[in-house]
């Protein structure tokens, strides 16, 4: 194992947006939500976020919800589609090249995402990533919840959870001479 690690975020980082706004634009434009009322609550969310009036969970379970209405089956062919259309596509080619050059140096890489893993998995693959925490969304009976399964990954729970994905490795980040953020 090398002695650098490399943390990557995604969204607003290697990606020039917010993937769960992408993904609320992309059902918006299907007429899979109802826009009045999703554009007016995610807006005054977005708001109370940044002020830091709305905590995580709530941040996390507001996007988690436009996963509740769909099976299974309708969310992989709209997820499908999204990828296809959006997702990737927006992959900056200097973001491949940060990730190439820390490939290059045999830094140990982690994508580490707030947005869920649902949405963000292919990305993950795409970019090479083979190690990868974002937040989990919780599915029971086969659906989602719109819960978060533990501990959404961000702000401190990003820290938390790395530190809890480390030691599930045998790892610390003290093992580490250096580490890169992004």
């Amino acid at each position: 194992m090398t002695d650098i690690l490399a943390l990557f975020d995604l969204d607003r980082t290697l990606v020039p947006h917010d993937t769960d706004e992408q993904w609320i634009e992309f059902l918006l434009e299907r007429g899979k939500l109802d826009r009045g009322a999703f554009d007016a609550a995610n807006r005054d969310l977005v708001a109370r976020y940044d002020r830091g009036e709305a905590g995580g969970f709530e941040f996390t379970e507001f996007y988690l919800s436009t996963l509740v209405p769909f099976s299974v089956d309708e969310l992989a062919m709209l997820h499908s589609d999204f990828m296809r259309e959006r997702g990737l596509p927006s992959i900056p080619v200097a973001a491949r090249d940060l990730i190439a050059k820390h490939r290059r140096l045999g830094h140990f890489m982690v994508l580490t995402t707030a947005t869920s893993r649902f949405l963000t998995a292919p990305v993950a693959r795409a970019l090479g990533f083979e190690n990868y925490i974002a937040t989990e969304p919780e599915m029971k009976d086969g659906r989602y919840t719109g819960r978060v399964a533990g501990t959404p990954n961000m702000r401190e729970g990003k820290v938390e959870r790395l530190l809890d994905w480390l030691a599930d490795r045998d790892m610390k980040l003290s093992d580490f001479r250096e580490s890169w953020f992004y």
